[in-house]
């Protein structure tokens, strides 16, 4: 059996412009690569954190009127941070009313919060 690796996470986005200028500016992810299929209408738009292999995948389809739905089984995904408190205050700042500052069951020690992206995503912002 081969070796697996993870490659990327794709989310779909009604807004790309929207959605680009969120994971840029409140993440600090950086565009890698991006390819338009005008006759299959739809755009895929690559973001990485520049420390790994693994991106996460935006896909756009040009006919899409409406929000996605999220569905049950979406949870979120999760994005590491040096500085939790100061992340919860920049974020809050930025009108992403972030959820408390949360810890695990009997440490006391805040962990991590969610915040929402334009399609209401959920995201976990977790202390490195």
């Amino acid at each position: 059996m081969g070796k697996y690796q993870m490659a990327h996470t794709m989310i779909r986005v009604l807004d790309l412009d929207k959605s680009l200028a969120f994971y840029k500016d409140v993440l600090g992810f950086e565009e890698i690569r991006r390819r338009d299929e005008p006759d299959y209408k739809f755009t895929l738009v690559f973001l990485g954190d520049g420390t790994g292999t693994h991106q996460l995948e935006l896909t756009y389809n040009y006919d899409q009127e409406k929000p996605y739905e999220m569905g049950q089984a979406y949870g979120h995904l999760a994005i590491l941070t040096d500085d939790l408190e100061g992340s919860w205050e920049e974020h809050s700042k930025m009108g992403l009313e972030p959820t408390p500052l949360k810890g695990l069951s009997g440490d006391g020690k805040p962990r991590y919060y969610f915040i929402s992206d334009p399609d209401g995503y959920k995201i976990e912002i977790i202390r490195n």
